[in-house]
């Protein structure tokens, strides 16, 4: 058995070119970088990597992390500027026993150090949604926040073995240093192989009040199913903060057990995710909340073809090719 589950529709691409290898015994470590990395390469997906979303000073600072589910060692980056595939950092921190998590200059000097391929993230198409959101918000005197669309992926190898990993530009214009929910252990992320992985994508800084990953890895090794520890853990930290706080932000959640079942978790209208195992082929699902329940369905033909259009059309009448 094995299987790989990841966060939005962008995740396809690189999901099915890396079942190929679960399917053929490959390790679940490198299927979850390599299939984030697919992700961080490609420029239309605007949230993540090359052609990020930038911050208010319009700089890409990418976050990204990776857990192994048997060491439970992990390696993360935040604040990240230039450097191709901070995933695959992220991997390598993994290996260190100390300095695991590492931001800003201290993580670029570090990824320089070791030869990680360094590339100018800040595309042309990126500065053209940084002009209108600027446009659209700020100079109409409104909060510019939007977009924190992170890749998240939990895999299950042949051989048990699993592994997690995460990758985002952040919160669309967010300020100089500002780190979410990604990179950090517990929130955004967690895997035990003795019980499963979870991931996260939303607000950040709602999901960390939660440690919203952990929790739902710790709730199936309680007993309850994915699904169940998905939809509990997103139900009861929307309720909390609604009640304690006055308001909740984006929360939407996956997460695999040591089985290959999957469950997932929203609070939002649409949420996207894709599923791959040895008995089902890479699969798009929308998902949405009805009642205290999340239920999803395939994406239909319309659906994947409107996504298509939608993430290539023109920034005020300019198409850029990054």
């Amino acid at each position: 058995m094995w299987g790989i589950i990841a966060t939005w529709r962008m995740a396809l691409e690189g999901v099915t070119r890396v079942s190929t290898q679960l399917e053929r015994g490959g390790d679940a470590a490198s299927a979850v970088v390599d299939a984030v990395a697919d992700v961080e390469d490609f420029p239309f997906y605007k949230s993540v990597g090359f052609g990020g979303l930038p911050s208010e000073n319009c700089e890409v600072e990418l976050d990204a992390a990776f857990m192994d589910g048997g060491s439970l060692a992990f390696g993360a980056v935040g604040n990240l500027v230039d450097i191709a595939n901070p995933v695959k950092v992220a991997h390598a921190l993994s290996r260190e026993r100390f300095n695991s998590l590492l931001v800003g200059k201290g993580a670029r000097e570090w990824a320089v150090e070791q030869g990680f391929a360094q590339k100018k993230m800040l595309t042309e198409r990126a500065i053209g949604h940084y002009k209108k959101r600027c446009r659209d918000t700020i100079d109409q005197g409104l909060s510019p926040y939007d977009g924190h669309d992170t890749v998240g992926m939990v895999s299950l190898d042949r051989q048990g073995g699993m592994s997690v990993a995460t990758s985002t530009s952040g919160l669309f214009m967010k300020r100089r240093g500002r780190v979410g929910d990604s990179p950090i252990i517990g929130s955004g992320f967690y895997c035990d192989n003795e019980i499963g992985g979870a991931t996260a994508t939303g607000v950040g800084e709602d999901l960390m009040k939660g440690c919203t990953s952990y929790e739902i890895v710790q709730r199936m090794g309680r007993g309850m199913t994915p699904q169940q520890a998905a939809d509990s853990v997103v139900l009861e930290l929307e309720d909390k903060l609604m009640k304690r706080f006055g308001r909740c932000g984006d929360l939407s959640v996956v997460c695999m057990d040591k089985d290959g079942h999957f469950g997932v978790g929203t609070n939002i209208k649409t949420f996207s995710f894709v599923v791959a195992t040895s008995q089902l082929m890479p699969t798009v699902y929308l998902a949405e909340r009805v009642n205290e329940h999340t239920i999803y369905q395939r994406a239909d033909e319309i659906w994947l073809a409107d996504y298509e259009q939608r993430i290539r059309e023109p920034i005020d009448g300019v198409l850029y090719y990054d």
